[in-house]
């Protein structure tokens, strides 16, 4: 973020004013205090501008977080790739797709919520999908390897960011599976009924699919 930028986080006022830093404001506003409070009004007063000028500088409300999206992938994609073998490196690249959503909860919700995952993930699917190719894969088993690894991580990211505060207790799995009564093993039951630690369930099952698609 810029001097004026950060100023304007600061102060909510500021000297000059440009599309960049007016994205790095309302980025800044979403990563502090959630999607709901990107409205443009809320913009503009950050800014110490009228919401006319928010729009002259970023259009619509649309646009604007098309582009807080666009920045934020951009500097997502930044992230390392390790590995010396293969296997290694596609791994790697799948936990950045991984590693990144917790780490831009707020930004991966606004996402969500306006149909703008795809841009959010697409350089970190770019950079898997060159690592799926240098493991010597390409056209359409390339395709698949990429889509199962991604199929992968998005399910599990689905579970793992999920709010459960407002399922009653009583609704929710492990309370289902500690009253169940279907002839299982005890053990099983005990197990099942203890809340997912879904980091390690997604570790395993990426292991797998990824020893399925990319050779030793």
């Amino acid at each position: 973020m810029s001097q004026n930028a950060t100023h304007a986080v600061n102060t909510g006022r500021r000297a000059g004013l440009d599309r960049a830093d007016m994205v790095a404001v309302a980025l800044h506003l979403v990563e502090s205090e959630g999607p709901a409070a990107l409205t443009m009004r809320r913009l503009a007063a950050e800014l110490n501008v009228t919401t006319n000028t928010v729009y002259w500088h970023v259009g619509s409300r649309d646009e604007l977080i098309a582009e807080l999206i666009r920045t934020r992938s951009t500097q997502m994609a930044e992230r390392e790739i390790s590995g010396s073998t293969a296997r290694q490196r596609v791994t790697s690249a799948a936990h950045n797709v991984w590693d990144s959503a917790f780490a831009n909860r707020a930004v991966t919700s606004l996402a969500h919520q306006t149909g703008t995952t795809a841009l959010l993930e697409h350089p970190l699917e770019v950079a898997l999908a060159h690592e799926i190719e240098a493991a010597g894969l390409t056209g359409e088993d390339a395709a698949l390897a990429l889509r199962s690894i991604l199929s992968t991580v998005g399910g599990f990211l689905v579970g793992a960011l999920r709010d459960e505060s407002a399922i009653p207790t009583h609704l929710r799995a492990p309370a289902l599976w500690s009253m169940t009564k279907a002839g299982l093993d005890p053990a099983t039951i005990a197990a099942l009924s203890e809340p997912t630690d879904h980091t390690s369930v997604f570790v395993t099952t990426l292991e797998a699919v990824v020893a399925a698609h990319i050779p030793a």
